[in-house]
């Protein structure tokens, strides 16, 4: 029988509550130790979970001899010194994504994985869903023909939050960009690889955080709309468009089960595996390459957490977003 994997959380919002459920889904996953600064969140959170060992101190976590690896799903600003301190405590460190606010800080991110020999993945977990392995065997495949037009938007209403919270927060690296554009952008990457050019326009919101975005890449023979708000809900959906076919990944398309093909006028449906709400397969693929004495993963590698991060800087740096920790 192969040893159970100890899973501690640092950070319990609405996503760790998530994942926490799609945790007790995998084979061999225990969650044994959850963080937060405040004892009642970290008590509810674990009573909820029935995890034994809660903290409001995250390198108590980290000391626990009980953890294996460790889940950070704090605010964006808080990632790379959770992420390092658990590494130079020894856990491995599956970071909510964006792994990093800029490339400096994925960087050393890295160079602390590398250095303490631990596995370390982003745990953008769209990328790990049946749904999306699929469309990347598809394209690869050349099934579509040569792409030639990627449309991908996220967006949803979320100007009606605190101003203190997360999204709205500049000092919290809030926006929609880094939250649920990084999804998009995601997408043209993985499918069409680092544009030769980028065109990015923005509004920002009173607090100073961007509220909207739209981006085009350019690539040689191929345009990709991405786009990002919260200042309405949008269909949030994608498009894979090439000379012979299109595929569309309708409603939610970031955790969609279902996409179709249409050629000639005519669509056909197809409808793909999904455990749990989704983050199931992010895990699983942390096992395996745990178990492989892998320190990063073949599907999300660190030059493809690089690579999206310094997309997302280009963008920033056209745009004209910069957080105040950064001045």
């Amino acid at each position: 029988m192969s040893k159970k994997i100890g899973w501690g959380i640092v950070g319990l919002g609405n996503i760790a509550d998530k994942f926490a459920k799609d945790l007790a889904l995998v084979k061999n996953a225990n969650l044994v130790a959850v963080s937060s600064r405040s004892e009642e969140k970290a008590n509810t959170f674990a009573d909820k979970h029935n995890v034994k060992n809660r903290y409001t101190n995250a390198q108590d976590l980290f000391n626990c001899t009980d953890v294996d690896v460790v889940y950070i799903a704090t605010p964006h600003t808080l990632h790379i010194n959770f992420s390092i301190q658990a590494m130079n405590s020894g856990k491995h460190v599956l970071c909510e994504k964006p792994m990093g606010v800029n490339k400096e800080q994925v960087q050393s991110m890295i160079a602390a994985a590398v250095k303490n020999n631990v596995f370390l993945m982003e745990a953008l977990w769209s990328r790990f869903l049946p749904s999306i392995q699929k469309v990347k065997q598809i394209v690869d495949a050349n099934e579509l023909g040569t792409i030639s037009y990627i449309k991908s938007d996220f967006a949803f209403y979320g100007l009606d939050r605190a101003e203190e919270s997360r999204l709205l927060n500049p000092n919290l690296a809030g926006g929609s960009l880094l939250d649920i554009g990084i999804y998009p952008v995601f997408l043209s990457y993985l499918l069409l690889g680092k544009p030769n050019e980028i065109l990015a326009t923005a509004n920002f919101y009173k607090t100073g955080i961007e509220k909207q975005i739209s981006i085009i890449f350019k690539y040689d023979n191929a345009q990709a709309h991405l786009y990002s708000g919260l200042t309405a809900s949008t269909e949030t959906s994608s498009e894979i468009s090439g000379e012979k076919a299109t595929l569309k990944l309708e409603t939610r398309w970031h955790e969609a089960e279902e996409y179709y093909i249409e050629k000639a006028r005519e669509k056909e449906y197809y409808k793909t595996a999904k455990k749990g709400i989704g983050y199931t397969y992010e895990i699983e693929e942390v096992h395996k390459c745990i178990a492989n004495n892998q320190i990063q993963s073949s599907l999300w590698s660190h030059q493809n957490s690089l690579d999206l991060i310094h997309l997302l800087d280009q963008i920033r740096d056209q745009t004209g977003i910069v957080f105040p920790f950064e001045a």
